[in-house]
């Protein structure tokens, strides 16, 4: 039996999204579509009566941008937003500012396809040297972390930022769901994936197969010991996620010119 609702919700379509360019710890806002997707899945999860009691996020700004976007389009600015580096995407390293449809051609789409969806695959580390080295590693956010800038990561699979996620989740966002609370969490593909395949028990192989779309919120109904008592629900319409979820797939295969 049902006895807590989570949900899920992987941030608005960013500009680099829209660029199908590895984005990760770079911060960027949402695209003019994210934001119409961050306020159409606010305004249906208030059309369908939900509320919430307490919202987490990253502390990347597209994810917090989402939030905001969503208790405002309900009528629930006042509700609590909490932030951690511990929901961040995933940090592709090397690959991050790279196109996976150009790396498709190149490197294969096999290839691609591991490094952005295998569970215990790392791609190469980012150094000094990348272009967007000191944008992260500079930027004042990263100081607040509850682990010193130097331990921070310089890339991850999907199975490290599980890792990073789980304390978190266990030590905070646990205690509010088992006190009762209609918990959001507003963060990224990767972090979201990561927590369905805790939660879920999705196994190493499958997770390469499960597709979060942007901007459309996952309800998870848990019992008592926070298993899910019935399959994920993407909520919405559809024929459109499903369209949602093609249109993510398909952006680490191969585009040739014509």
């Amino acid at each position: 039996m049902s006895k807590y609702k989570l949900f899920l919700l992987r941030h608005g379509e960013g500009a680099w999204n829209k660029e199908n360019r590895f984005c990760s710890w770079v911060d960027q806002k949402l695209s003019a579509d994210g934001v119409k997707e961050a306020q159409d899945c606010g305004r249906l999860l208030k059309e369908r009566g939900y509320r919430f009691d307490i919202v987490f996020t990253s502390i990347l700004s597209r994810s917090i941008q989402t939030a905001w976007l969503v208790l405002e389009a309900m009528g629930q600015e006042w509700v609590p937003v909490v932030k951690s580096w511990r929901l961040n995407e995933r940090h592709y390293g090397a690959l991050i500012g790279l196109n996976r449809a150009e790396m498709a051609l190149q490197h294969g789409e096999e290839k691609v396809k591991l490094w952005r969806r295998s569970f215990d695959i790392t791609p190469p580390p980012i150094d000094e040297s990348h272009p967007y080295y000191l944008e992260i590693y500079n930027d004042r956010r990263y100081t607040t972390c509850d682990v010193p800038k130097e331990n921070l990561p310089r890339a991850e699979s999907l199975k490290e930022v599980l890792e990073r996620l789980l304390p978190y989740w266990n030590s905070t966002v646990v205690p509010e769901i088992k006190e009762g609370k209609t918990v959001l969490i507003s963060a990224h593909g990767n972090s979201c994936r990561a927590l369905l395949k805790h939660l879920e028990g999705v196994s190493d192989e499958d997770i390469a197969n499960v597709t979060l779309p942007t901007g459309i919120p996952v309800l998870l109904e848990l019992d008592e010991n926070l298993r899910p008592v019935k399959p994920r629900q993407l909520l919405g319409d559809q024929a459109k996620i499903q369209a949602a979820i093609k249109k993510v797939e398909d952006q680490g295969k191969a585009k040739t010119s014509t």
